[in-house]
């Protein structure tokens, strides 16, 4: 496994996205998010971006509520017709874990190539 140390913060959750159960044993939405949340508050309070700017991402490029949690807007994405509640049938871990990562690494990208850029 690379050093993680020394990756971006979309290698970094590449690798997350791949071993998920590695980092936070049982692999649910709500571990990840938990895990998710616990990173950007140390990135921040080291200097770094954390997930700054990803809520917003998500009420920027999708049709979610502006009144939810990142979380909840993960699930609204993912299950169009969820209609709210917290238990998830394991395909719909599933489906929503898959959602989140491909939106977080999309969020990722477009940012780096923001930096890149200035």
């Amino acid at each position: 496994m690379p050093n993680l140390i020394e990756m971006s913060e979309r290698e970094y959750f590449a690798q997350f996205a791949k071993r998920t159960g590695m980092f936070i044993g049982r692999t649910t939405l709500s571990g990840a998010t938990a895990f998710m949340a616990g990173y950007d508050q140390a990135a921040r309070r080291h200097g770094g971006p954390g997930l700054d700017g990803w809520r917003e991402w998500l009420m920027a490029n999708h049709q979610v509520s502006g009144n939810l949690v990142w979380e909840a807007q993960i699930r609204q994405i993912a299950l169009p017709d969820w209609q709210g509640g917290w238990d998830l049938t394991p395909e719909q871990e599933v489906q929503v874990l898959e959602a989140l990562f491909e939106l977080l690494d999309k969020f990722l990208a477009e940012r780096e190539g923001s930096a890149s850029q200035v």
